[in-house]
């Protein structure tokens, strides 16, 4: 199998998964119906949100968490066509075998880095893992560890900072052992006993302990017992709400939200360091050609404009609002965004239908 034919198949089925402490990556497997991933992507949470190249950014829920091999498993979403994902054998594996690792590095989407296996069995913290150099950074963690065959022989999992392309994917040996033991349990949300490595659930816990070892057990929690949102980012999201955003969608880490209005996508931002909340609306992007005219119109609005400004990075132009937070209050706040989401959809339009600026390209 080629490496273009991998990447092709592999588009698919990986998954960018993100939480409210940040993104990570799954793919999924068609054999168990199941979404893979590390324990570490989706820690703290029961309820994730995730995204493929054929289907919408939406939520699903965490079913299996392993902390003792770093693994988890998601449920998939409905009704979405997925390539058939096989895993292969760690057993055949050989120190210098081409690699392919693939993910979501960073929260950008999709990218693959070729390299090779530099140790079959490195062991760490007791446990083998696959040594590879091909480049993973953060964001790439729970994304598939590829062989020629287009096979996942491991899990991208960690690697050491400062290190050069020292990189660890768990292998595939432990996630088919872990497989075959939820499998039974399936349809229950589960817990493995990182003391005993016994699977808890609500059928065994006894009380709040390990049914086997008496080791304080905590289940996966869902919505209703979700993280508190407080303060300045509780009333971004009630404003969100207001508005007819999915707040919790809009959520792309920690003070940190991402939606729509038209073709214009608005970034909003909140600081406590520097206590500034800022709302970046990315429109179009500037033309080939005749881009003076561009220029002219911009600085022309920037001059009337009242709490906003205009700025161009490379091509893009970007439509900026900024406050203090504490100047955000349910009611300025509203303002503040309800205003900047009507003019980055107003704007957009104007640039492209009257300026020939170019429609910013997204990724699926």
């Amino acid at each position: 199998m080629s490496i273009n034919e991998i990447i092709e198949r592999f588009k698919t089925a990986v998954i960018q998964i993100a939480t409210q402490q940040g993104t990570g990556t799954g793919f999924y497997l068609q054999q168990y119906n199941l979404i893979l991933t590390n324990y570490h992507v989706i820690k703290g949470s029961g309820d994730v949100t995730i995204k493929g190249k054929n289907f919408d950014k939406r939520f699903t829920k965490v079913l299996f968490s392993d902390s003792k091999y770093d693994l988890a498993f998601l449920s998939p979403p409905e009704g979405v066509d997925f390539p058939i994902i096989q895993l292969g054998d760690y057993h055949t594996l050989k120190d210098g075998d081409s690699v392919l690792a693939i993910g979501h590095p960073y929260g950008l989407n999709y990218s693959s880095t070729q390299g090779v296996i530099s140790r079959v069995d490195r062991i760490q913290n007791g446990l083998k893992y696959i040594q590879i150099d091909a480049a993973i950074n953060p964001g790439n963690s729970g994304g598939p560890l590829v062989n020629e065959a287009g096979e996942v022989i491991g899990i991208n999992t960690f690697i050491i900072r400062g290190g050069d392309n020292l990189g660890f994917a768990l292998p595939s040996s432990y996630v088919v052992e872990a497989l075959e033991q939820y499998l039974p349990l399936r349809g229950t949300s589960v817990v493995r006993c990182n003391s005993c490595s016994t699977l808890v659930h609500e059928g065994n816990i006894d009380g709040e302990y390990c049914p086997n070892c008496g080791t304080k057990i905590e289940l996966i929690q869902y919505n209703d017992k979700a993280i508190e949102i407080t303060g300045v980012a509780k009333t971004i999201e009630d404003i969100l709400h207001k508005l007819g955003k999915d707040k919790d969608l809009a959520r792309t880490s920690t003070n940190n939200w991402e939606v729509k209005e038209g073709s214009a996508t608005i970034k909003i931002s909140y600081n406590p360091d520097n206590y500034f909340v800022v709302g970046d609306a990315f429109l179009c992007q500037l033309p080939k050609q005749n881009i003076a005219p561009v220029y002219e119109y911009l600085l022309r609005e920037n001059y009337s404009l009242k709490n906003m400004l205009f700025s161009v990075t490379q091509q893009d132009i970007i439509l900026t609002s900024l406050s203090h937070d504490m100047d955000i209050t349910p009611e300025s706040g509203e303002n503040m965004i309800k205003e900047l989401l009507q003019k980055a959809d107003y704007y957009d339009n104007i640039l492209i239908e009257q300026y020939s600026c170019t429609p910013k390209l997204e990724e699926n």
